[in-house]
């Protein structure tokens, strides 16, 4: 399938358990014309699915408005649970330009799907990132705080937080959702031989940013119950300034202090290239190496 214009969406839903309705979610970007779902993952402990799809612009915001109204007939908040913060069973769904479309374009997306969601499913909605309509929804972490449970309580400041479109109150079983446009990011995990969530939580508040940590870097502790271990979960917001590198060995070096060990890392939904090639270089200390000497790029030049 060839298109010209290609955006990229990575939404988020709170539901990493029941696989049948995380299918039913994906299935709302299978068999469209000029949008091609790339992967999606779901995980028990943080009970959220991680969706990755292209597409024309246009295209692709309609698939994603029918993926949330698929996810708000399936998910109850109010039986939610996880270690992953969250505000709506749709919880965070950003728009990511990728080929022949602009960050202007991108946050136009945003708008009409934000739009289309307050107004066909009565469900509040608030832009942030680069979509913002004030300094303080930029930050996801802003929007989210309090989660689905306080959201009731948060959204009575209308002078703050009045949504962008959609009622000034959460549906019921639905909550709100966060809509945007910003840069790829790398979500980046690395587990802990611990099953301390503190020490987990410490090393996050060192690494993050707000902590004094890496600059480009935000990150919490996460318990992972069934392997009796934890995790020191990540979104690197901007990989050619915090590196996956960088992260990996700030997290090793802040385990030390507690005697924690690093005992494997993972990437959730897809990665950049680029952001694998420095891990590369760095390690294996490569000079003046290029992401045009990987074959596979040199084939589909």
């Amino acid at each position: 399938m060839a298109m010209n214009r290609i955006m990229e969406c990575v939404p988020n839903f709170s539901e990493g358990r029941d696989m049948d309705k995380v299918e039913k979610i994906a299935g709302a970007f299978r068999g469209k014309e000029d949008v091609r779902l790339l992967d999606y993952s779901a995980d028990k402990d943080h009970n959220r699915c991680v969706i990755t799809v292209v597409g024309e612009p246009e295209a692709l915001g309609r698939a994603v408005v029918e993926a949330i109204g698929i996810a708000r007939d399936l998910i109850d908040m109010n039986a939610h649970q996880g270690q992953h913060p969250r505000m709506g069973a749709a919880d965070v769904v950003p728009f990511i330009p990728i080929k022949h479309v602009t960050m202007e374009d991108a946050v136009a997306l945003a708008r009409s799907v934000g739009e289309a969601v307050g107004q066909t499913y009565d469900i509040p909605v608030f832009l942030y990132e680069r979509s913002a309509t004030a300094p303080h929804r930029e930050n996801l972490a802003s929007v989210r705080k309090g989660q689905y449970e306080g959201l009731a309580e948060k959204m009575k400041d209308a002078a703050l937080w009045t949504p962008d479109f959609g009622p000034g109150a959460p549906h019921p079983t639905f909550g709100a959702v966060a809509i945007g446009a910003r840069m790829p990011l790398v979500a980046y995990n690395v587990n802990l031989d611990t099953d301390q969530l503190e020490i987990a939580d410490a090393i996050a508040k060192k690494v993050r940013f707000i902590g004094g940590g890496l600059r480009y870097c935000k990150a919490m502790g996460v318990d992972l119950a069934d392997r009796k271990q934890t995790q020191v979960s990540m979104n690197l917001t901007d990989y050619t300034k915090t590196s996956v590198y960088s992260a990996f060995e700030m997290v090793k070096m802040e385990a030390r202090r507690y005697g924690v060990n690093v005992v494997g890392s993972e990437v959730i939904g897809l990665v950049p290239m680029q952001a694998l090639v420095d891990c590369a270089e760095y390690y294996l200390g490569i000079e003046n190496f290029s992401a045009a000497q990987v074959i596979e790029n040199r084939i589909m030049e």
